[in-house]
């Protein structure tokens, strides 16, 4: 019994050996590749603010995983559902296709999309691409086992320098997905930019699936950035952890809250951490004193609301033409399907 054991796990090493491939092009923890300069120029101009990609350390995708469980969190259930009624008509428009995707986690939601396409007897090729190493090789080690026939190629990265570097794919075409609304987090002008690197990283033909978060009341987004649990409050503090371990810091957690509201004028949630006390903080890694009055506050992150019409139409103008939308009976969230031409 030990024997046959011993040789299930030998041929499934080699096996993920044939079908896995982690390519790594930033290293999270090192000061060097994440910079700092983004957090100098967040950090001295008023008001306040950082980069969300500081949010994702390994404790930090780990508490994002449990806040899409959370009840008050529609957004990933309600993308989930939607997901799973179109998963087929998606696959059927495209045909074999080569998946990647852009801030992937533990690629739950991609379940639903490689299900469809196995079903169909495509081809399963998989491009994860996360800031997470440690998440990223969890979930690609779990999807070998689940999916025997797929191949996955794991890029630890940014999205900027992922799709900079992707390589043609060998598979007929391919869609870049980019789910979660995370496009929210994206200021108009950043979206911009995060539009042309998408354009530059495809071929003609190839497709874009985009999730996004649409217009609803102040009372549904509100809950949702403000948990009972108070997950989404440990998730925004991890942050300045974040930034101690990488620049030498002394944030104190302690003199910091999260705060979360729904911004009217401009359509967006806002998560704030607003310090409790006059204080000063070092950043001895990057050579920076900050200085924070009592109940002044570092924006952490924006989280805008779209209107289907008027991101279909920034997407054609990118030659991103949209093919086909799909929404929830609630009409709170929002998938849409397009090719570049």
């Amino acid at each position: 019994m030990k024997s046959s054991r011993l040789s299930e796990t030998t041929s499934l090493v080699e096996s993920w050996e044939n079908r896995l491939y982690l390519e790594q092009l930033v290293i999270p923890s090192a000061p060097s590749e994440m910079g700092g300069d983004d957090v100098i120029n967040g950090l001295t101009q008023k008001p306040k603010s950082l980069p969300p990609r500081y949010f994702y350390d390994d404790r930090g995708s780990k508490l994002f995983e449990l806040i899409c469980e959370l009840p008050e969190y529609y957004l990933t259930r309600t993308e989930t559902e939607i997901l799973r009624a179109y998963a087929k008509a998606i696959a059927l428009i495209t045909g074999p296709t080569e998946l990647v995707e852009l801030g992937s986690g533990s690629s739950t939601k991609t379940r639903i999309l490689l299900d469809a396409y196995a079903k169909l007897g495509y081809p399963l090729r998989y491009l994860p691409i996360d800031i997470s190493e440690s998440i990223l090789e969890s979930s690609a080690h779990q999807l070998l086992l689940d999916y025997p026939l797929l191949q996955v190629h794991g890029i630890v990265s940014t999205y900027d320098l992922a799709l900079a570097k992707l390589a043609p794919s060998p598979l007929p075409t391919r869609m870049l997905c980019f789910l979660g609304s995370t496009l929210g987090n994206m200021n108009p002008e950043e979206c911009d930019i995060f539009f042309s690197q998408i354009v530059g990283a495809m071929q003609p033909g190839e497709y874009f699936l985009l999730g996004i978060d649409l217009h609803k009341s102040a009372e549904i987004l509100e809950p949702a950035y403000n948990d009972s649990q108070g997950v989404t409050a440990a998730f925004n503090l991890n942050m300045l952890q974040h930034l101690n371990r990488l620049f030498e810091g002394n944030f104190d957690l302690a003199q910091f809250k999260h705060w979360a509201f729904y911004n009217q004028e401009l359509q967006q949630i806002e998560m704030h951490l607003q310090s409790q006390k006059a204080q000063k903080v070092e950043l001895r890694g990057l050579n920076l004193t900050v200085e924070f009055a009592a109940g002044e506050t570092i924006r952490s992150e924006i989280s805008r609301k779209f209107d289907l019409q008027i991101i279909q139409q920034e997407l054609s103008h990118r030659c991103l033409i949209p093919i086909q939308v799909w929404t929830d009976a609630n009409q709170r969230f929002g998938l849409v399907l397009s090719q570049l031409r």
